[in-house]
């Protein structure tokens, strides 16, 4: 009989675009929903949270962590979760770095990346479509 934790669960195509959807609406707001005046370059919510020294950088980490933890539901493999969680202490520890990390949070986008990877991941996978 088969372990229930060894048990592979697949999610229904429906659940995963779903869950793409609310990732790359994530995404934008936290990395890219406001256009600087006078430019073409935008910023997100983290990269504003991100002024705050240390307390900023803390909450960019917790809402970061949502799309390692819809990664996780929809089945990402651990060497993809782990590049996420590199992506997200990246941002973390640029941040960190007085001055140079509020630039560097806003040209970093982990969210972005980390949500991209995953759909890439899950496109090889022929479990999302373009």
């Amino acid at each position: 009989m088969l372990n229930s934790k060894h048990t592979n669960k697949k999610l229904s195509q429906q659940k995963i675009d779903a869950a793409i959807k609310r990732l790359e609406r994530f995404s934008k707001l936290t990395d890219s929903s406001m256009r600087i005046p006078f430019t073409q370059f935008r910023v997100g919510i983290d990269a504003i949270i991100g002024l705050v020294p240390l307390v900023g950088d803390a909450v960019g980490v917790l809402l970061s962590s949502y799309v390692l933890f819809e990664a996780h539901r929809v089945g990402a493999s651990k060497r993809i979760k782990l590049k996420m969680v590199i992506n997200i202490l990246i941002d973390f520890f640029g941040g960190l770095i007085p001055l140079f990390g509020d630039f560097f949070d806003a040209f970093f986008k982990a969210n972005t990346r980390n949500t991209t990877m995953l759909k890439d991941y899950l496109m090889k996978q022929g479990q999302v479509s373009d």
